[in-house]
């Protein structure tokens, strides 16, 4: 490769390299706008209340202790 090649070949390098920062520049300056804005209204928490009554056991009876481990159901 001739000194003539390479120079072109470093100027096309950092042409990419400054239109690729232009538009990283960009994009942050958009998602720094758009966290400026909220994206949806403020949700309202309430609570709800949790009864200290146990659980009917019978709720669960078809279900799969899946992850759980070994279980052996005798019936």
């Amino acid at each position: 490769m001739s000194l003539h090649e390479e120079l072109t070949a470093v100027k096309r390098s950092l042409d990419d390299l400054v239109r690729t920062v232009g538009q990283l520049e960009q994009r942050i300056g958009e998602t720094r706008a758009a966290e400026a804005r909220p994206l949806a209204p403020a949700l309202v928490h309430e609570l709800i209340p949790i009864p200290d009554t146990p659980y009917n056991h019978a709720l669960w009876t078809d279900s799969d202790d899946e992850g759980l481990g070994v279980h052996s159901r005798r019936t």
